[in-house]
């Protein structure tokens, strides 16, 4: 008996793709910058703020609109639908994906 078969998707040309989906999220590394909120199609994404006590205020990037007072999290996983766009922008990496089974 073989591995079961990922999901699967077709471009509009044709061409078959599996889709990666939002498996986690490394909340610790994740500055708040929003990019991969702002990208999301499918609402996966809400930013939280951090408690006082959990800010780092050492800061390595300059970067303005990087925020180290919140940072992201995966509220609705099940609403991903495999495209990466997230991990694209993140500049952290702070995501991991993974194909899923058919049966999933």
């Amino acid at each position: 008996m073989g591995a079961e078969p990922n999901i699967t998707g077709v471009t509009r040309g044709g061409t078959a793709w599996v889709p990666q989906f939002a498996v986690a999220l490394d909340e610790g590394k994740c500055i708040g910058c929003g990019r991969c909120f702002k990208v999301c199609p499918r609402d996966v994404l809400t930013i939280v703020q951090r408690a006082v006590d959990d800010v780092d205020f050492d800061d390595d990037d300059d970067d303005d609109d990087d925020s180290d007072n919140s940072f992201m999290t995966l509220t609705n996983p099940m609403d991903c639908i495999g495209c990466e766009a997230c991990s694209r922008v993140c500049p952290k990496a702070c995501f991991s994906h993974a194909a899923l089974p058919l049966a999933a």
